[in-house]
């Protein structure tokens, strides 16, 4: 049976044994929620319901270039970043491809969903699940397409902007694609955040990825879209999938979120200071925290060994990675949110670990 691994699974269990609501740190959303003007544009859009969908998302695409300074035609809209992952998939039928290790689980199901042979390249403890400098020896002309998650999920790492430079350089040597996923991006701090957008136009190789689901806390209007000057691969788009994969309502959402300037502003001030927030928390407790540059933090704490389970038991959710490639027990990832849910948490895992002693000790 079909198991799904990703976090924000609330539907299996709602609620605690003793019937108490379970608090979702597992999917990492804008702890501000969706806001209210895209709320009241989707309500306004309902009566073009009746309408088949823009196949080619013309007013969106329009704002959206405007809002990220790109060409219009670089842009290809879909149901979500892992739906557009699956239509790149089938659209380039690549043979072999990389990805992280540790890393987004569907990068690599997309690409074996097309039979591509997956190869990891393993981000390692020792260098704080950072790449180094071989990263680039290991594409060869063998390799059709890498992909990096930027900042990183689950660990929250940012690959630099000189080593994706490098990356691209290599990549048109040996004719390989490679897809940078900027979704997180949105929450790191300014003077570390940037974009690759700019080398679009440079690179008809680089591909980028990006979705409004975390940045406007609207995962389920399913809204992502696809860079690239590569206009053969647009055209391999359109022929891979459905023409009206984005309906009326995400359309209309994603014009309205570009507009919400003050509510990206208040969300990026408040994940900057809860983030340090749980990041100081969580050392004091005794784990080892990596990277979390994002709006979710990356961490290690041996005991108690089945922390994602007592807090369960306590009305919290979390995200164990025990089932990421390159990681076991032990790590773990939660979402970043407002300070009476994250002292919450952190009240729960300080109870989980006087649990485990008190188990341990008798």
């Amino acid at each position: 049976m079909y198991k799904y691994e990703h976090g924000g699974d609330i539907y299996t269990e709602k609620t605690t044994a003793d019937g108490k609501p379970l608090v979702d740190f597992s999917a990492n959303i804008n702890p501000l929620g969706l806001p209210l003007g895209v709320k009241e544009a989707m309500k306004a859009a309902i009566k073009e319901c009746g309408n088949y969908p823009d196949p080619f998302c013309r007013k969106l695409r329009e704002a959206t270039a405007a809002y990220l300074n790109v060409r219009p035609e670089y842009l290809f809209f879909g149901n979500g970043a892992s739906d557009l992952l699956f239509r790149l998939a089938v659209a380039l039928k690549p043979t072999r491809g990389m990805v992280y290790a540790p890393t987004f689980a569907d990068y690599a199901k997309a690409l074996r969903a097309v039979k591509c042979n997956v190869r990891n390249y393993y981000l390692l403890e020792e260098n704080d699940f950072l790449p180094t400098k071989n990263i680039v020896g290991k594409m060869t002309t063998r390799t059709d397409i890498f992909v990096i998650c930027n900042p990183n999920n689950p660990t929250g790492q940012i690959t630099s902007r000189a080593v994706i430079e490098r990356m691209l350089q290599k990549c048109r040597v040996i004719n390989c694609k490679l897809l940078v996923d900027e979704c997180f991006m949105d929450f790191v701090a300014p003077e570390k955040a940037f974009s690759v957008c700019d080398l679009l136009e440079e690179y008809p190789e680089l591909i980028i990825l990006k979705a409004f689901t975390k940045t406007f806390a609207m995962p389920g209007v399913r809204l992502g879209y696809l860079m690239c000057s590569d206009m053969e691969m647009h055209e391999k788009l359109y022929q891979s999938g459905q023409d009206w994969s984005v309906s009326v309502l995400a359309q209309a959402a994603g014009i309205a979120a570009l507009k919400e300037q003050e509510y990206l502003h208040e969300s990026m001030m408040l994940v900057q200071e809860e983030r340090q927030y749980l990041i100081s928390q969580l050392k004091s407790l005794g784990a080892k925290v990596y990277g979390s540059e994002a709006n979710y933090v990356f961490f290690y704490l041996s005991q108690p060994k089945n922390l994602d389970g007592l807090l369960r038991e306590q009305g919290y959710i979390i995200r164990s990675c025990a089932n990421y490639d390159n990681l076991g027990r032990g790590y773990y990832r939660i979402a970043v949110k407002t300070r009476v849910l994250n002292r919450g948490l952190i009240k729960a895992i300080k109870e989980a670990k006087k649990h485990a002693l008190f188990i341990n000790f008798n």
